[in-house]
């Protein structure tokens, strides 16, 4: 529900249900105003599904786009304009060089291109000149193959037709070592160099198509690029969240069977997923991101562990055994690649994965804002049956001991001429709107959702569960001309169509 009469409000209008539950058949979503078509990544069936959005209310597939054999395996993204249909697709392995094939509205196949490995976001720039794709670069399992994450750009100014390898340029991190880095940023993977430990998640553009952000989760940092020069400029740490404040309280154990939103002696690292550029009437830039977090736990290595399985430093935590009781501490999971500051082998300061937020940054990579412990808060207050819900399950409290309800995505437009932000949870799969009037203060307007917590969520009754893409369509793209949201929930496996009143 809306604070004020004039904010918006959600309405879901239709749904697109693939009928696949929890194999990540609806993931990335991407809009062609021009023909009202979606494209969507099925990563159940590996293709492309191109839906047909005239109706909003009644979306419908038309057909499934199968990635060609020769360009790999399967999409992890997808992005449109000007008519044109860019995918990421990784290889397989996963670790070889991946792809970007080009694709028209009817999805057919155009041109394609070898980028870095495991390209795992897409996009183009504002002026329609480049694709940039942010090339994770993950490790085999065993950790015995670890490619170096960079971003590849790519000009397709020249036209698709056109294209060639040759249009590919490739934004590396081979110029920073673990000596000329700022403190602060991880760098910790088994015999990884900062080029190989970093992974590149998701890419902000700013508006004149110079400038990219780039998070780098795992590495609680973003990376600035210079386009034109396809040069890594710097890399910033995002720093730590003080959840020993009153602001930042926070549920940490889902053995407690409550909702116990408290300080504790805890760092949260903000490990960005989604990132977005806004600008404001002066001009200025910021960033928002969702403040996911994510943890490397792979069979050849692994950072994870709960607080009860590690020794803490008696300096900040004198009391152990209470600590560690599972209905305290005890549950909660935390790194072991930082926090052991002085290296005797016990943790000095326990560093959580994610904030359980969305912060926004200025230009220079300064923390303007951070909603804090808002996000528990509201779905304490408004859809308490879930509180802390997994995306598939319904069992109360599920996540406090891991990353809460685990900030996903992020997307920014103009409503009747205010700007807003629409937040979605993973975990919770509820989308928090928040006006940018004031973007070193957004105003929180309310929440929504399209989930049934009653319902198994095995069952198109449960309704949406697991919002991974979300996309902002304004009035004059929307099929119905007023603005509208989309968002692809990959445990669902749907795309629901929403309309913002």
């Amino acid at each position: 529900m809306a604070l004020y009469a004039q904010d918006p409000t959600l309405t879901p209008l239709g749904t697109f249900r693939t009928g696949i539950y929890n194999q990540g058949a609806a993931e990335i979503v991407a809009h062609d105003p021009q023909t009202q078509r979606l494209y969507v990544v099925n990563g159940a069936d590996r293709t492309i599904d191109i839906l047909d959005a005239r109706n909003p209310r009644e979306p419908a597939r038309i057909s499934q786009v199968r990635i060609p054999a020769e360009w790999g395996v399967a999409a992890n993204s997808v992005a449109v304009k000007n008519g044109i249909v860019a995918a990421a697709v990784e290889a397989t392995p996963k670790t070889d060089a991946g792809s970007v094939i080009f694709l028209n509205a009817d999805g057919v196949f155009q041109k394609g291109v070898k980028v870095g490995a495991l390209p795992d976001m897409i996009t183009f720039t504002p002026d329609g000149r480049r694709v940039l794709t942010a090339n994770e670069g993950e490790p085999s399992d065993d950790y015995a193959i670890d490619p170096e994450g960079t971003v590849s750009i790519i000009d397709i100014s020249g036209g698709i037709a056109n294209l060639t390898q040759a249009n590919v340029r490739t934004a590396n991190f081979q110029s920073f070592t673990t000596q000329n880095l700022p403190a602060g940023v991880r760098v910790f993977g088994p015999r990884a160099t900062p080029a190989q430990d970093f992974e590149p998640e998701y890419i902000a553009v700013s508006p004149d198509s110079r400038t990219a952000w780039v998070t780098l989760q795992e590495n609680n940092a973003i990376a600035v690029i210079d386009i034109e020069n396809a040069r890594v400029t710097r890399v910033a740490p995002l720093g730590l969240k003080e959840h020993w404040r009153q602001e930042n309280t926070m549920d940490a154990s889902d053995r407690d069977g409550r909702v116990a939103l408290r300080t504790w002696t805890v760092w949260g690292m903000y490990q960005p997923d989604a990132i977005a550029t806004y600008v404001d009437p002066r001009g200025q830039v910021f960033l928002l991101t969702a403040n996911e977090g994510d943890a490397r736990d792979y069979p050849g290595y692994s950072e994870v562990r709960r607080v009860a399985a590690v020794r803490l430093d008696p300096a900040l935590y004198p009391n152990p055994a209470e600590l560690q009781q599972a209905s305290e501490l005890g549950r909660l999971n935390v790194t072991t690649a930082t926090g052991d500051t002085d290296g005797d082998g016990d943790i000095d300061f326990l560093h959580v994965f994610g904030a359980r937020s969305f912060s926004v940054w200025n230009a220079n990579l300064d923390l303007v804002f951070d909603s804090a412990n808002h996000f528990e808060i509201i779905n304490d207050v408004n859809i308490r049956p879930a509180f802390n819900v997994s995306n598939s399950n319904n069992t109360f409290d599920d996540r406090s001991d891991d990353k809460g309800p685990e900030p996903e995505g992020v997307a920014i437009g103009p409503v009747r001429g205010v700007p807003y932000a629409f937040i979605s949870n993973e975990r919770s799969s509820n989308i928090l709107i928040y006006d940018l009037v004031d973007p070193t203060n957004p105003r929180y307007i309310g929440q929504w959702w399209n989930r049934n917590p009653f319902a198994p969520t095995n069952t198109a009754a449960a309704g949406d569960l697991g919002p991974e893409g979300i996309l902002f369509i304004p009035e004059a793209d929307s099929p119905n001309g007023r603005p509208m949201l989309v968002v692809a929930n990959e445990i669902s496996g749907t795309v629901t169509l929403w309309q913002i009143n």
